[in-house]
């Protein structure tokens, strides 16, 4: 088997390479139908409606927690809800109007709980499974201000949904349909997804898979910034690719990994978004050159390489995302004490640490998240980043007392702030990153010399 890291620098060669114009940009459909014997009105094979729904349920599900919603409203959102369900986010703004509003009218009666990945979390205490880590996050949420409990630190809006990114979107595509769905005996080309089906069983899991990046079906005639900025709810005249006046949630939008794809490509240095994109497409088109013919073992493993660019890829923009974030705790705690030492109020302070901290600790398990196991390297990333940040009291989660309640750990911000620059370099020598937005790599010795001898320096 190829050295991960030499798996890596190949997939990042491929990433640079590629450099696609307007103008020769492709789009992810519309795919004729190729489907042997199907005799009705569709003429677009192309079919992922589930996963926009899914898409939109964490984004509702995330604007519920962040805005105070109630156990019950979130609920909805988490668990999937029986007649109208109306989209917290995206939704229409001044100058972006959104065509979809009802999540069940995107696709009907999806959820996020029955899609999360159902294995024991390693680095969270109980040896909970995803679900159940994500249910114990929800009921402490709603009893938070607004997603932040100040006592434990912990910032439940980004914690859920960075996790459940990489727990839903990224597992089910790189572990299932760019994975085992691939198999000959799988979803096989020559036969309909299920019964009554317009398309391939092949055609429609990697439709599937496309749809979990959360990338516009257009984005290869996008900028990076473009891309990003759609998220953002900006840009409708580079959004609305149909020209029919509002962003269509269903090919338009960006969601989830395709944003911080954008966001790391941004600096210039990677080719993420674009990447994985054209990798989707050029396995799309293979697939519908087959004429609706079993896939040969040669077609099979040219797919195969596709899926690996695309997935390799994309746990790098997850393990980029980590990076960054690890860097913002670690300026954080910087901004923390130079408040705290003048006597000055370090309250707005600490409440932007826990929100970064959120997002490191969600990324961080969700990089666990992939076909790939992490091994060592994922026990040293659960190491540094611990169940939640050191507050500002110096305690830090070590588990959960008989109730639920969380017991803590006494810790210094010190060498909280050492293990941010031991995760990046940890990550920088495993996943060769190139974009590594917030380096603060160069302090690293510096930090640890001032340590001495400090359990921190030797606690990775």
């Amino acid at each position: 088997m190829m050295d991960r890291k030499v798996a890596l620098s190949v997939a990042m060669g491929t990433a640079l390479a590629l450099g696609v114009s307007a103008s020769q940009a492709e789009s992810y459909g519309p795919y004729p139908i190729t489907l042997q014997g199907y005799s009705g009105e569709k003429k677009n094979s192309v079919a992922y409606t589930g996963q926009v729904a899914r898409h939109v349920l964490h984004n509702s599900l995330k604007k519920a927690i962040s805005s105070g919603k109630s156990r019950d409203e979130m609920q909805k959102f988490w668990a999937g809800n029986k007649g109208e369900l109306i989209a917290l986010d995206p939704k229409t703004k001044d100058g972006f109007p959104v065509t979809e509003t009802d999540i069940n009218k995107i696709s009907s009666g999806k959820n996020l709980n029955k899609k999360t990945l159902n294995r024991v979390v390693a680095g969270w205490p109980n040896e909970m499974t995803g679900p159940e880590m994500v249910e114990l996050w929800l009921d402490k949420a709603a009893k938070s201000d607004k997603g932040f409990d100040a006592k434990s630190g912990m910032d439940y809006t980004q914690l859920v949904s960075k996790y459940l990114m990489g727990a839903v979107f990224y597992n089910q595509a790189c572990d299932g349909y760019l994975d085992e769905k691939l198999n000959a005996d799988n979803k096989p080309n020559n036969k309909p997804y299920k019964k009554g089906a317009y398309y391939t069983g092949k055609e429609h899991s990697w439709d599937e898979a496309f749809g979990y990046w959360g990338a516009p079906a257009h984005a290869m005639s996008l900028t990076p910034k473009s891309t990003y900025n759609i998220a953002k709810g900006k840009g409708l005249d580079v959004a609305d690719a149909n020209g029919n006046g509002s962003v269509d949630l269903k090919s338009e939008m960006t969601f989830a990994h395709a944003y911080y794809a954008a966001d790391a490509d941004k600096s210039g240095k990677t080719k993420y978004l674009h990447t994985v994109t054209q990798s989707f497409i050029d396995g799309r088109k293979l697939i519908t050159a087959a004429d609706g013919k079993a896939l040969t073992d040669s077609q099979r493993s040219e797919l195969r390489n596709f899926a690996a660019t695309i997935c390799d890829n994309w746990e790098r923009v997850i393990a980029e995302a980590t990076f960054k974030y690890a860097g913002s705790v670690y300026k954080d705690i910087e901004k923390l004490k130079t408040i705290i030492e003048a006597n000055g109020d370090a309250t707005k302070m600490y409440r932007t640490y826990a929100k970064h901290y959120g997002e490191l600790k969600g990324f961080a398990l969700a990089l666990q998240s992939g076909r790939n196991d992490l091994g060592n390297i994922g026990e040293q990333i659960n190491s540094l980043t611990g169940y939640g940040p050191v507050t500002l009291d110096g305690r830090q989660i070590s588990g959960f007392t008989y109730n639920e309640k969380y017991s803590y750990q006494l810790k210094e911000m010190d060498g909280f702030a050492l293990h941010m620059l031991k995760l990046q370099k940890l990550l920088d020598d495993n996943f060769n990153l190139l974009a590594k937005k917030n380096n603060k790599l160069s302090e690293i010795a510096a930090v640890t010399k001032a340590l001495g001898d400090s359990g921190y320096v030797e606690n990775d």
